[in-house]
């Protein structure tokens, strides 16, 4: 068990393929994701059922870390709300 800390989210598994410089992080057991998300630096994020990171795929792991110092993934999602809650807002 190797613990990863990227931001706010803690990860339990490591993968990582040197050849492809790609990094494969994971919380918990092996589950399927409910949504995966491309972040802007051209990573993914895979969240369960409830919102919460299970996993994340980083490109360029290795080079990014001795180039930079540092590997940046930026997790914003979406908030969307009804027309129906938003009816008090625009009424006025």
């Amino acid at each position: 068990m190797t613990l990863v800390r990227i931001g706010d989210h803690e990860v339990d598994h490591a993968s990582y393929d040197a050849k492809a410089d790609v990094l494969y992080l994971r919380a918990g057991a092996p589950r399927e994701a409910a949504d995966t998300v491309g972040t802007p630096e051209g990573h993914a994020v895979r969240f369960d059922g409830d919102g919460e990171v299970i996993g994340m795929t980083i490109v360029n792991a290795r080079w990014l870390a001795e180039r930079e110092g540092k590997v940046t993934v930026t997790v914003s999602r979406g908030l969307e709300t009804s027309a129906e809650d938003l009816a008090p807002a625009l009424a006025g």
